[in-house]
């Protein structure tokens, strides 16, 4: 288990993780993963992946700007998934399921676009998680996580071994936060 069900189980209560969220500045990195997903040019149908998804405002977002897109959001906290599931409504375009990043719960080559958003920095398991990104994603498929620009170290290594054919670079978004990219070569 992750540091969220642990010593930290305050991140496993939705209003208090958005007022955190709004306090450090997070929003920004949010609205700039919906926008990056937005100009993606995914197809129709296309699915996208939102790991460490808290109470869902991700993919929820992705879902009302991308009509023509099915988006999931995973969490390992149940209370975070129950909220979202609660505040998404009843948009069938949207999925929210509780799960381990180090065990995902989908198909081989489920998804066209996995992105992770400020949730790679607790994740027990880097090489595990990024290994099971890797095995979730179609070919021709990308994994963006926007994470603090140190921790994306952890999964830069964990990339290399678990993407081959794929090029792997880090970018700066902040002076805080930056955004690993893996996509064919």
């Amino acid at each position: 288990m992750g540091l969220h069900g642990t010593m930290f189980g305050f991140f496993n209560q939705p209003r208090f993780y958005d007022r955190m969220s709004r306090v450090f500045g997070f929003r920004p990195v949010y609205t700039r993963t919906v926008a990056d997903v937005a100009g993606a040019s995914l197809p129709g149908g296309g699915r996208v992946l939102d790991v460490g998804t808290g109470p869902g405002r991700v993919p929820a977002a992705i879902a009302r700007r991308c009509p023509g897109l099915h988006v999931e959001g995973l969490d390992l906290s149940a209370e975070m998934i129950d909220y979202a599931r609660r505040t998404a409504g009843t948009d069938d375009r949207l999925n929210f399921t509780v799960g381990d990043v180090a065990h995902l719960p989908y198909d081989d080559d489920a998804f066209d676009l996995v992105v992770s958003t400020m949730s790679q920095h607790h994740w027990a398991d880097a090489e595990a998680g990024v290994r099971e990104l890797a095995r979730v994603l179609r070919p021709g498929g990308q994994v963006w996580i926007y994470d603090f620009r140190p921790a994306l170290r952890r999964a830069e290594a964990a990339a290399q071994a678990a993407f081959t054919g794929h090029t792997i670079r880090r970018e700066r978004i902040s002076a805080l936060v930056g955004r690993l990219v893996v996509r064919p070569a």
